[in-house]
């Protein structure tokens, strides 16, 4: 019943879902404008910065588990309107929090198999000392290869956002046909009907952004020194206890002395990831304030400058030949 009724929404109400995926292209194309502007200023400000980071997503983007990830979210953000999740008329809550997950760990997983190719394989054979034997430094080969990176990853975000925020606009309808509830129209659309559910889920997609930029720039330093499986089991255990630590502390085990201690010289290493964190927005149906986002821009901002700094310093003594 679910698939024939999901056909017949389809068909049937396409002008209530359809009607505001104009905004979806709208910022899918300031996204892409916005990357092209980054890369514009990089080739003026740094070009040999600017053609390592070209080569580097090239690399990238040629690779087919590029397009495996990008598949598998595509699959996978289309079936799950159509999933039954039991909440009680809370689908679309759980849609959200699914498929922003989803993206962001296809995100982090192709950060992180870039930066142990482009950099850790790279050092291996030898690569990257006839690069460096030309006139470029370390520091223009991290950074490049850091930027590199981050444009497949920017890429993969855009791609998937589009099917995510689509599949929101269309979740909406479903559900209420499933209820047998009223169905949106488009004089409600951005006060509660699709347009609303898709800007309200559009910030989660900047945080989980900001969340894999600051996993990537870990990724980068781990890769200076350790190949691909070692980087993606401590960026795993970064990743876990940077949303776990937080919950850690304010628990009742938070409140003995020991662990209390631990949870915060945890917290002061690694990134507090719970700043990036939507689910209780998400909950409340709730939009994250363009303030907070602001202030999480400029922890990810300061906290991979300082996981850079790390690269360059490890990088710096390590011997190539």
């Amino acid at each position: 019943m679910g698939l024939a009724s999901g056909n017949c929404t389809l068909l049937g109400a396409w002008q209530t879902w359809a009607t505001p995926l104009w905004v979806v292209a709208a910022l899918a194309a300031g996204a892409l404008a916005v990357l092209y502007a980054v890369s514009f200023l990089v080739r003026l400000a740094a070009p040999k910065v600017a053609a390592i980071a070209k080569v580097t997503a090239k690399e990238a983007m040629a690779q087919p588990l590029f397009y495996l990830l990008i598949a598998l979210g595509i699959f996978a953000i289309l079936l799950f309107p159509f999933l039954s999740y039991n909440t009680f008329g809370e689908d679309v809550k759980m849609l959200k929090a699914e498929g922003l997950t989803l993206i962001k760990i296809l995100g982090i997983i192709l950060a992180l198999w870039t930066a142990s190719v482009s950099i850790a394989d790279e050092i291996e054979g030898r690569t990257a000392l006839t690069l460096l034997s030309k006139p470029v430094g370390r520091r223009q080969l991290i950074v490049g290869k850091f930027l590199g990176i981050l444009v497949p990853v920017a890429i993969l975000f855009i791609i998937l956002s589009v099917f995510f925020l689509a599949s929101i606009s269309y979740k909406v309808v479903y559900d209420a046909r499933e209820t047998s509830n009223a169905d949106p129209t488009p004089e409600n659309c951005w006060t509660e009907g699709c347009g609303a559910q898709m800007l309200q889920i559009t910030p989660g997609l900047a945080l989980a952004f900001m969340e894999t930029v600051i996993l990537a720039s870990i990724g980068v330093a781990i890769s200076t020194r350790l190949p691909m499986l070692p980087n993606l089991v401590i960026c795993a255990s970064i990743y876990v206890l940077g949303h776990l630590v937080p919950m850690l502390v304010q628990s009742s085990v938070g409140k003995f002395e020991l662990v209390k201690f631990m949870g915060r010289f945890l917290a002061a290493l690694l990134p507090m990831f719970d700043y990036f964190s939507v689910e209780p927005a998400i909950s409340a149906d709730q939009v994250v304030p363009l303030v907070y986002l602001a202030w999480a821009a400029v922890y990810c901002v300061l906290y991979t400058a300082v996981a850079m700094l790390l690269a360059l310093l490890l990088f710096e003594d390590r011997d190539l030949a």
